[in-house]
């Protein structure tokens, strides 16, 4: 069974990153028009497994629901004095790194008991893609870069007592890195192709509060999942083949930790029309310090130093209850990038990102809603000075990359939700 959900969800794998650093927030289409605020607390429908598993105690009955979301980012870089490779044409600006892309997401809710639920969610918790013309200025610090991930979560919900509920999950999660770039050989060029995937473990632990009869407070908590990526690199230039430490074509390993987050939302009913709802997440990028690949023998292929921030974001949202079979809904959210000016690369050009969301849901039949959320996120734009000029282990230097992004992002999610 692991093995055909795997299957189903790497055919329609994210190819796109719209949070900070390179995770993925867009987990329900429900959650996308109030730009996820109350992600913890809303509870809404089944995607609050991921969200807060505690959520399951405030959904009646056998649930299930699906969304997909379909993601077009923007990024293109402009030249600013950037420096030739040693020995190489400049090159052009890189066209448009982002691409129409989609992530799915799929959750079911049921009951064990009138104070136990179970249900189990197929999501993408992190992804990431950049892909530049083969012949621009940055190619030999970056062609294309792709993390995909699928993350199976069973989850338990326990409601205490009226006041207070509680949810566990675990996770299994699948991830891939896929990472190229040009090789700088002086009188020639030629590329190098780095591919490696590994599955990892963690837990999501939730609670929530019922302050009031119309207001609650929910707290949620995603744990890291350490990643050892196995696999190989390839490349066309076998001449360093004989060379055990200088070799491009070798299996490779690189140590990844995808990192935990810790949420606190509230909801509140002010009237028969309006809710409001808020959020304050925190992730700890921070254990990103380095990406470095290693080849079969120990030897270090290459390393890149990151040396993310942790990072916070802020939404906050309002439905309004047009009819009792349809709500509107509105969000705005502000998204601090883990990554600075000083450590910025062209894999992950990204910076803070201000979103600004709008939705509606239509209760079909008392079984069956659908949801409809459309974001546009509006980008900083990023300064970039990744200066690789020196020679290394006498190849020619890399050139240097300097310049800034100018990016932004399109985001329309569809989900339905049916109750059993």
């Amino acid at each position: 069974m692991q093995k055909i959900i795997l299957s189903l969800v790497i055919f329609t794998t994210p190819i796109a990153t719209q949070a900070a650093g390179f995770a993925l927030i867009e987990q329900s289409a429900s959650g996308m028009g109030n730009a996820f605020a109350g992600g913890s607390a809303i509870a809404e429908d089944a995607s609050t497994i991921y969200f807060n598993p505690a959520g399951m105690t405030y959904i009646e009955g056998t649930q299930l629901a699906g969304a997909l979301h379909l993601i077009k980012p923007s990024a293109e870089f402009n030249n600013q004095g950037s420096l030739p490779g040693g020995g190489r044409p400049l090159g052009g600006s890189g066209g448009d790194a982002g691409d129409l892309s989609f992530v799915p997401n799929a959750y079911f809710k049921m009951d064990y008991s009138d104070t136990i639920k179970l249900g189990i969610g197929v999501n993408a918790p992190f992804g990431l893609k950049t892909d530049y013309d083969k012949d621009w200025i940055g190619r030999f610090q970056a062609l294309k870069s792709e993390v995909k991930t699928v993350n199976i979560n069973p989850a338990i919900a326990f409601k205490v007592n009226d006041q207070l509920s509680l949810g566990l999950g675990v996770s299994a999660m699948w991830a891939q890195a896929t990472l190229t770039k040009a090789i700088n050989l002086g009188a020639a060029e030629s590329d190098v192709h780095i591919k490696g995937e590994d599955w990892g473990y963690g837990f999501n632990l939730g609670a929530i509060f019922q302050a009031t009869a119309d207001t609650r407070i929910g707290f949620a908590y995603r744990s890291k999942v350490d990643q050892h990526l196995d696999g190989e690199s390839k490349s066309p230039f076998t001449a360093l083949n004989a060379i055990p430490n200088r070799t491009l074509n070798t299996n490779v390993t690189a140590d990844v930790s995808l990192p935990e987050n810790f949420s606190v939302s509230a909801f509140s009913r002010l009237d028969d029309k309006w809710d409001v709802m808020g959020d304050v997440t925190w992730t700890h990028w921070s254990r990103f310090k380095d990406l470095t690949i290693v080849r079969a023998n120990g030897s270090v292929l290459a390393t890149t130093s990151e040396n993310w921030d942790n990072t916070m974001r802020y939404s906050v949202g309002v439905n309004y209850h047009y009819t009792d079979a349809i709500k509107l809904r509105a969000g705005l959210a502000y998204d601090e990038e883990a990554i600075s000016d000083q450590f910025r690369t062209a894999r992950i050009p990204g910076n803070d990102r201000k979103w600004l969301s709008l939705g509606a849901g239509w209760q079909l039949t008392p079984a069956s809603k659908v949801d409809i959320g459309y974001s546009h996120l509006f980008i900083s734009s990023a300064k970039i000075d990744d200066n690789q000029t020196a020679a290394i282990v006498g190849a020619p230097g890399n050139g240097r990359l300097t310049g800034n992004y100018d990016g932004s992002v399109d985001i329309l999610s569809m989900q339905y939700t049916h109750n059993f």
